[in-house]
């Protein structure tokens, strides 16, 4: 019996079988997927879309919720703590004299009767001066203590020696040297300023890997582009923890110099305030104090973080 006769006589038709099986796998297995997608997409639940809206939202109360309830329960304690009078002022005292101050904050009438704002800006003035020659001097002799260990055990003791000394004890030096008060304050704010910044950047300079340091050797690269292209990017975290640290000390400084040499300047502001007894200014001048001090600090965090990325 033939091949052919077999095949009529059980019915087997191949040509169809082949056609089936000429189809490739891969679309078949397609087909159901794609129709499981579209389903997918079809019973997506309508809410999805705001969930990041959702979240976000969540995080901005995670982040402002705690301090708004912690200057919540300062000022309420503050209230309970004055309700039954005495000479400090409570918060409503307080917010009536801030509102009759900040109408017109940069008012003058004459040189020691100026607006609240004046006096800021000139403490700023200050400590920005005093604060940019202390970036100046201490950043790159920071480097070179980092780099050189025989100055660095020649100036460590030194500046271990002066460190703790307090900043107002060098106020009289500078009253000395310069004759004048203003000039005196910058001074103090150049002496407390120069510190941190010296110590973190020649930490940071003696933290970078050796390795960095003998593949520079071996390329022969310049003491420029060794700076430049390796410990720079290298130091910049600790360089900024150096500032941060320096203007917050600059900030708190400022108030106590300008408190003992007078003139225009938020620390005498307050202390001329104290003369006229106007307790309830004191206390708005703390908070502005506190507020300028935050602003620095935090904007000081950020050009960090935008510093550290770009050098990243």
């Amino acid at each position: 019996m033939s091949a052919m006769t077999m095949s009529g006589e059980f019915g087997l038709e191949k040509p169809a079988s082949r056609n089936i099986s000429s189809q490739p796998v891969a679309e078949i297995a397609a087909e159901p997927a794609k129709e499981t997608k579209m389903e997918k997409t079809a019973t997506l639940p309508a809410v999805e879309p705001g969930t990041p809206f959702a979240e976000k939202l969540a995080n901005f109360g995670r982040a402002v919720l705690p301090p708004v309830l912690g200057m919540v329960v300062l000022i309420g304690i503050w209230y309970i703590a004055t309700m039954k009078g005495g000479s400090i002022p409570g918060p409503i005292q307080t917010w009536d004299a801030a509102s009759v101050l900040f109408a017109d904050p940069f008012y003058r009438n004459g040189p020691n009767d100026q607006g609240i704002g004046w006096n800021v800006l000139s403490s700023l003035q200050r400590v920005g001066i005093g604060f940019g020659f202390a970036a100046l001097v201490g950043i790159p002799l920071g480097f070179i203590l980092g780099r050189s260990a025989f100055l660095s055990a020649m100036i460590n003791p030194i500046i271990s020696l002066l460190r703790p000394v307090s900043p107002l004890a060098w106020l009289p030096i500078g009253l000395l040297v310069f004759k004048k008060a203003d000039p005196a304050a910058t001074y103090t704010i150049f002496i407390c300023s120069i510190w941190p910044m010296i110590m973190n950047t020649a930490q940071g300079v003696q933290r970078v890997p050796q390795d960095y340091l003998n593949v520079a050797r071996v390329l022969a690269l310049s003491e420029w582009k060794v700076v430049t292209k390796i410990l720079f990017p290298a130091v910049l975290p600790y360089m900024l923890t150096g500032i941060r640290l320096s203007i917050g000390t600059a900030w708190l400084v400022i108030v106590a110099a300008e408190m003992l040499t007078g003139g225009v300047g938020i620390g005498f502001w307050v202390w001329d305030e104290w003369n006229n007894l106007k307790v309830e200014h004191i206390i708005i001048a703390i908070f502005v104090i506190g507020i300028v001090g935050l602003i620095l600090e935090q904007a000081l965090i950020l050009l960090a973080k935008k510093l550290t990325k770009e050098s990243a």
